[in-house]
């Protein structure tokens, strides 16, 4: 008899974030048979997360919601809800502001990211709710699931996949799906 590798299912399970082997920023991401390499915090991860630490948190993150930018082609289907990019939208990191770790519309003037970037890596990102639903100053803001950088370098806290892999695992992706980092 033989037996066939099952297709990831839709459902809500959790996708598993582990650790790889030799280098603190990189880990293997598990999508039921699948395993994908990925990128993870330049100082890899921690319980305790906080702001600017370069440090991806150890915790259950559910999916949110994603953006994408609509002029770099098309995008693989999801069920997602799904934001084009536009290019007055940032995304607020001072712990300072009440608008910390929100969606804000330039011109803003506390720090803040991008979304609109042109090195790529938000050409899909996905939120992540880490500190969004239920804010705590300085506890770390903007972690996402995006696009690597060449060469798999480390994230600031982010997981960061190849534009291939985010294809392959955005359709089995929902709203409220989470994403365990161990």
């Amino acid at each position: 008899m033989v037996t066939r590798p099952t297709k990831p299912q839709k459902s809500k399970s959790a996708l598993l974030v582990r650790p790889a082997p030799r280098k603190q920023s990189r880990a293997l991401l598990q999508l039921g048979h699948i395993t994908i390499p990925v990128s993870i915090g330049r100082n890899g991860r921690t319980a305790k997360k906080r702001e600017g630490d370069g440090k991806t948190p150890i915790a259950t993150l559910p999916i949110l919601s994603g953006f994408y930018r609509g002029d770099k082609g098309s995008m693989a289907k999801t069920s997602l809800t799904m934001h084009r990019i536009q290019r007055s939208m940032l995304w607020c990191d001072a712990p300072s502001s009440p608008s910390y770790n929100r969606l804000v519309k330039a011109p803003f003037k506390s720090s803040h990211e991008e979304m609109l970037r042109q090195d790529g890596l938000y050409d899909v990102c996905l939120v992540l709710d880490w500190n969004v639903t239920s804010r705590r100053r300085n506890a770390g803001s903007a972690i996402f699931m995006h696009m690597i950088r060449p060469g798999y370098e480390p994230t600031a806290g982010c997981i960061a996949l190849h534009p291939r892999d985010m294809r392959r695992v955005l359709p089995y992706l929902c709203k409220g799906r989470k994403i365990r980092v161990l």
